[in-house]
């Protein structure tokens, strides 16, 4: 039997106060009547002795103190799942919005997710192909890893992740399913349709799970999208065998979410306003990515955060970069030069790289193009930073040809088309062209047999 209350103590933005109330849970799902009859949805934060806290996920416009009726429905935020949801389009909360009605439930599963012992995972190895060659190379995406990209306010960020999502797919010879999960939080409703247009048009919606949170829907509403497209991946993951790829945009509204309904709730702020269990909350989210020993499928996650002010050290990021295993970095300077996708190489890393490229993955050279691409581009940099101050043509021969070899890596290796998709094949026989404009002795990363069968002496006459 379940009880219902009538009335409330205290209203206080998204959130509603009840007194005494018994045997309620934490997390719990409750069901909210107005006076004219709607039903709204809410959840149980905070439990004080017999008073409960909850907050309303289409908000308490139009609540009543006096007659509102509350019933508490003994089970936590859960969601419909069945294969099904492949190619569908749903709000934050998991509820359909493409018109085509519910979905048919094989089951239903809580959208916390469950605890995974750690002992339980399997070591991520193999790559998923993104078919860009900044990230397949340098930075490479390993299955059931988790690799934020860290961009900035008005960088291309959006473009990416649609042609990552447009491209992305597991070597042929795997034999599971592939699909992508794609959780939008926060975003204007031009951005939602830019997305939505995207896949649709490419043909891709029927593998994409798409989740999205608009900038003007309920705050709490954007706290359960993560929840509730890691739950979906799970499902199809770990019960349907299939390799998913997640890709959440952006963490940073996901986080200043937390930080106004903690402030609602009255905690004490920590670092710039955010509450102090931010770290523990990211990493619910992010360590939901992996493998589970005994199943065929995984969880692969890439976190989209705009970093504010380009700050590397703003809360957000800093604390993703502890959780997860490396990270992709968007550079402005290379935006504003028409740089597309602007990748900024040596910040950034794919620390699980080592373990899934290579003979039987990628290609048997590929840890050599990668190490000797990543020491040549620092080259780089050092001989612009001394052309800054004694001029360009002060330089040594050798300067002058890292600086060519600079101009032409970012130009013909990292710049790409939007809707170019290169395979990892021709990524790296390009990397050893943009090598070979360099002299043999430059190229100390590299041993020596490799180095006679890749050289290219006539190289110079490609990039002309």
């Amino acid at each position: 039997m379940s009880l219902q209350y009538i009335g409330l103590s205290e209203i206080n933005g998204p959130l509603v106060v009840l007194d005494n109330v018994e045997g309620v849970s934490y997390d719990e799902v409750t069901e909210i009547r107005l006076d004219d009859g709607t039903k709204r949805i809410g959840r149980v934060v905070e439990i004080s002795g017999r008073k409960a806290v909850l907050q309303v996920f289409e908000g308490t416009n139009g609540l009543s103190l006096k007659n509102t009726k509350t019933r508490f429905m003994g089970k936590p935020m859960e969601m419909p799942l069945s294969p099904e949801i492949l190619g569908r389009i749903f709000n934050g909360a998991g509820r359909p919005i493409d018109g085509l009605g519910e979905i048919f439930a094989e089951k239903t599963a809580d959208i916390n997710g469950k605890p995974l012992n750690p002992v339980s995972r399997a070591y991520p190895r193999n790559y998923i192909h993104t078919g860009i060659s900044s990230i397949d190379a340098l930075m490479t995406l390993i299955r059931g890893q988790k690799l934020p990209i860290f961009s900035g306010s008005g960088l291309s960020h959006n473009k990416l992740a649609v042609q990552i999502v447009r491209q992305a797919k597991i070597a042929e010879n795997s034999g599971q399913d592939f699909a992508v999960v794609f959780a939008a939080m926060g975003v204007k409703n031009d951005v939602a349709d830019y997305f939505r247009r995207s896949f649709e048009e490419s043909g891709v919606l029927q593998k994409v799970v798409m989740f999205l949170n608009l900038s003007n829907d309920p705050i709490i509403e954007r706290i359960l999208t993560p929840r509730c497209a890691l739950t979906a991946a799970e499902y199809l993951a770990f019960e349907k065998n299939m390799h998913i790829l997640v890709i959440l945009t952006d963490m940073t509204s996901y986080a200043e979410a937390v930080r106004e309904f903690s402030s609602s709730k009255g905690e004490i702020p920590g670092r710039k306003g955010f509450p102090g269990y931010l770290y523990s909350d990211l990493a619910s989210l992010y360590e939901r990515a992996g493998i589970i020993k005994g199943s065929e499928g995984s969880v692969t996650q890439i976190p989209i955060l705009t970093m504010p002010n380009d700050d590397i050290t703003h809360p957000v990021p800093d604390l993703t970069g502890y959780i997860t295993e490396g990270q992709i970095v968007l550079d402005r300077g290379l935006d504003q030069t028409g740089v597309y996708p602007p990748i900024s190489v040596l910040p950034s890393l794919s620390r699980l790289m080592k373990d899934g490229i290579g003979e039987g993955y990628t290609r048997s050279d590929h840890a050599d193009v990668s190490n000797q691409l990543f020491a040549c581009y620092a080259k780089v940099m050092d001989a612009r930073a001394l052309a800054s101050v004694i001029g360009e043509d002060e330089l040594s021969e050798l300067d002058k040809s890292y600086m060519n070899f600079g101009k032409m890596f970012e130009k013909y290796f990292i710049t790409q088309r939007p809707d170019e998709n290169r395979s990892i094949d021709e990524t790296l026989d390009l990397g050893w062209k943009l090598l070979s404009l360099l002299p043999k002795a430059a190229l100390d990363r590299v041993n020596e047999k490799l180095l006679e069968e890749k050289y290219d002496p006539h190289a110079a006459e490609l990039f002309e």
